[in-house]
């Protein structure tokens, strides 16, 4: 298991524990907590390598936190684009 994780850690350039701790932050937060999700988005797009607009992070926060529903690190990915 632990060569398995190597590898993504190789092909991502992410490390596994930060990985870990985004999915855990992301299972224990509070969608209508802006602040909450305001840290989640930018810390998927700093492991994404995909950097984001203000305009962009508002409204994928807005999104979520009128949706109100929680949401998963595939969720985050397409909005990312």
């Amino acid at each position: 298991m632990n060569h398995f994780f190597k590898q993504i850690e190789k092909k991502t350039g992410v490390s596994m524990e930060e990985i870990f701790a985004l999915a855990n932050a992301i299972q224990h937060a509070d969608f209508t907590n802006e602040k909450q999700v305001r840290k989640i988005v930018r810390r998927v797009s700093q492991l994404a390598n995909k950097p984001i607009s203000k305009e962009l992070e508002d409204q994928i926060v807005n999104s979520i936190i009128n949706n109100g529903e929680s949401l998963d690190l595939s969720s985050i990915q397409r909005m990312l684009g």
